[in-house]
């Protein structure tokens, strides 16, 4: 069994504004590229599950006969995900568990498909995270993967204090331990781990209708000034209370503009095992 243990922090920890971004992603808007890869009767690993909802999509789309197994190195958002699971009428389906990528404690060849959003930005080391999850995948199987890239992120109209944002996130995921620009480097990372046969795609989430749009500035205010991530920043001497506020201040203005707009890419692979 691998013995190495997670070294990276998660930097939006789980802090409301975060959930509230999370319980938002389903299958549909999150694992699209996914899809068609699932049937009745697989096993399939969610890793990073959070709260759980593309967790119970994944759950729907392999019953009757099949199990998904979701675990997170955070015990208590587990809670979280198992009663959605639950109020989706899928306990029967999916099974919980406390997990760091690194050393997945099952064995090997024990799932068909390995799933993992947003997980791999945050991680260590990513490369060895996906042998891990190759590992635990049967020969034949998917290992799915899908991260957002900071640096390719894009908004209308343009403002100060959102590349300010940016500039400062970026800095406070690499000090500690993630790589923000995950998105385009999966391709790259998957060879690297031994993967030969990769798809590799990107999607996107774009935020444009008037409430869209106010809630992705309104959650983005709020995590930069309540968040474990505002935590980090101030204790790790990237940023003032006072300049988070001012940055919490510009995600207020840029989300009441009448035309704002703003796009996520993602990276996606399915690497087959």
């Amino acid at each position: 069994m691998n013995a190495m243990k997670e070294t990276a922090v998660y930097t939006h920890g789980h802090h409301e504004s975060v959930l509230r971004s999370h319980r938002w992603r389903t299958a549909e808007n999150s694992a699209a590229y996914l899809i068609g890869e699932l049937r009745p009767g697989m096993a399939v690993l969610d890793v990073g599950c959070g709260p759980g909802t593309i967790t119970a999509d994944l759950a729907a789309l392999v019953a009757p006969g099949g199990r998904v197994t979701a675990v997170d190195a955070a015990p208590d958002v587990l809670g979280r995900a198992r009663a959605h699971v639950a109020e989706r009428g899928l306990a029967g389906v999916v099974e919980f568990a406390t997990a760091d990528v690194h050393a997945l404690d099952f064995p090997d060849d024990s799932f068909d498909v390995v799933h993992a959003h947003q997980v791999l930005q945050h991680v260590g080391d990513p490369v060895r995270a996906l042998r891990e999850m190759r590992r635990v995948c049967r020969p034949g199987g998917i290992v799915a993967a899908r991260d957002a890239d900071y640096a390719a992120m894009t908004w209308f109209p343009g403002t100060p204090g959102l590349e300010e944002w940016l500039s400062l996130y970026r800095a406070v995921a690499r000090a500690n331990g993630g790589e923000p620009d995950a998105g385009r480097r999966l391709l790259s990372w998957a060879r690297e781990a031994g993967f030969t046969e990769v798809a590799a795609s990107a999607g996107a989430w774009c935020y444009a209708t008037p409430e869209e749009v106010a809630w992705w500035s309104s959650l983005w205010a709020d995590r930069t000034t309540a968040s474990t991530y505002a935590s980090i920043a101030t204790s790790g001497g990237h940023a003032t209370p006072a300049e988070l506020t001012t940055i919490s201040k510009a995600w207020h203005a840029w989300g009441a503009a009448p035309d704002a707009w703003f796009s996520v890419l993602n990276g996606e692979i399915l690497a087959r095992a």
